[in-house]
């Protein structure tokens, strides 16, 4: 059996090598949205890696396992099957579209309602429309905690470079004004 990280790394490039190889307009059948596009350009690193179930949304809201991978920019999740069938194509083969979902840091508002129950612990991704997910691990995986862990860090980051944005902008605004009054000085 292969290891799961060999797994998704083989997952992750064969996406990468149908991007590079068809560009953005040739992976319109993969299903892939933007944010997961820039996650697999800019080579995100991928700090944890695992399985964690998700709640359904439909009726009975059973509890469905998803492969996940968790960046330095958001969560993917990726159905198990996708990749027990990725692993078993032969090489050339047609490829079914990816149903990857992407929780991508900037669409994510927290992480709630941690609950320790029996083995499981449950927790719910709040987004920044309101939506909640629901999801659950085993008690010592650490998934909640590494989820607001990464999305503190993301967020700091965005923090970091709209304060330098802005600071550039009024440095920038600043020279020109002094070269005007300097101009107008010199022209009296």
């Amino acid at each position: 059996m292969i290891p799961f990280q060999s797994l998704i790394s083989l997952w992750i490039a064969l996406i990468k090598s149908s991007y590079t190889l068809l560009g953005s307009a040739g992976l319109q059948h993969w299903h892939l949205g933007p944010s997961v596009r820039s996650m697999l350009e800019s080579s995100c690193k991928v700090v944890k890696e695992g399985l964690l179930e998700k709640r359904s949304d439909g009726l009975l809201q059973l509890w469905k396992k998803k492969r996940c991978l968790l960046t330095e920019e958001g969560l993917l999740l990726i159905p198990p099957k996708q990749l027990d069938q990725q692993q078993q194509q032969q090489p050339g083969s047609p490829t079914e579209p990816a149903r990857i979902k992407e929780l991508h840091f900037s669409n994510m508002k927290t992480v709630d309602c941690v609950e320790r129950k029996g083995k499981y612990v449950y927790f719910t991704v709040v987004m920044a429309e309101g939506r909640e997910i629901d999801f659950r691990c085993p008690q010592d995986e650490g998934w909640n905690a590494e989820i607001t862990l990464q999305m503190v860090q993301y967020k700091n980051r965005q923090a970091i470079l709209a304060v330098k944005s802005t600071r550039q902008k009024q440095q920038h605004l600043v020279q020109q004004h002094g070269h005007r009054i300097r101009s107008t000085s010199n022209s009296a």
